[in-house]
């Protein structure tokens, strides 16, 4: 799912021209397609990952409640502390989420400053 953040370098590089080659490429559609693929790939990774993490965390509580029931039981407990570390590791990559995204924003900003204004509202 991160592949446009993997490789904006290579596609501003190869689409949006430099001062020399602005005349034959219409740099402001380019960087707009670039933006709103951007967008829509951040939008839907994030909603992604938050999915993932209200669904595991319904699931902790859930087994927090029986292991309160149940304090016995090592195999209730085991399975609670897989699924404590996997929200645990998918609360993170929200945090890996946005060192990726503010990194491609900056790469998109550098590049498409002259040609493309996103709107203000996003």
């Amino acid at each position: 799912m991160r592949t446009i953040d993997d490789r904006i370098v290579h596609e501003l590089n190869t689409t949006v021209p430099t001062a020399s080659f602005a005349g034959r490429i219409d740099a402001s559609q380019t960087c707009k397609q670039l933006y709103e693929s951007l967008m829509a790939a951040h939008a839907s990774r994030d909603r992604v990952i938050k999915n993932c993490i209200a669904q595991t965390s319904a699931l902790v509580k859930n087994l927090r409640e029986e292991r309160e029931k149940n304090l016995d039981d090592l195999t209730l407990l085991k399975q609670l502390r897989k699924e404590q570390t996997k929200l645990k590791w998918m609360q993170s990559e929200l945090n890996v989420e946005e060192v990726v995204n503010d990194r491609s924003w900056k790469v998109f900003n550098e590049r498409c400053r002259i040609h493309f204004k996103p709107p203000k509202n996003e």
